[in-house]
């Protein structure tokens, strides 16, 4: 996968945090950033865990991190660690006032009512 949602300097503050780092005891993850991108896929997406692209592993491998990093709090670091630059490029506020015409505001009159 070449293309990332995430920056390069997004990526620099989250990955000190992430599970599994070359550095950590145990198990590591192969790689934290496609798993990171993978589960923004789905928040994005609103699609079922089943129908995760095959570039990002496989959705029940996925799922199983997904859920073991939520109870520990993973995300709500990493969270914090983005939101102090929030990008408010997607953030609009539209003022716009649409009024309805008065003949279609439901009032009564018109042909039928004067019989």
């Amino acid at each position: 996968m070449d293309r990332f949602v995430l920056t390069d300097a997004q990526w620099a503050k989250m990955e000190p945090l992430c599970l599994g780092k070359k550095t950590d005891r145990g198990r590591s993850g192969q790689d934290n950033r496609l798993f990171i991108e993978a589960v923004l896929w789905i928040a994005r997406t609103g699609s079922p865990w089943r129908d995760l692209p095959t570039y990002s592993g496989h959705w029940n491998s996925v799922y199983s991190r997904y859920s073991d990093w939520m109870k520990a709090g993973v995300f709500k670091r990493l969270f914090e660690a983005v939101s102090d630059d929030a990008d408010m490029e997607y953030a609009m506020i539209d003022g716009t006032v649409v009024r309805v015409h008065r003949h279609g505001q439901g009032a009564k009159g018109g042909p039928e009512t004067r019989r």
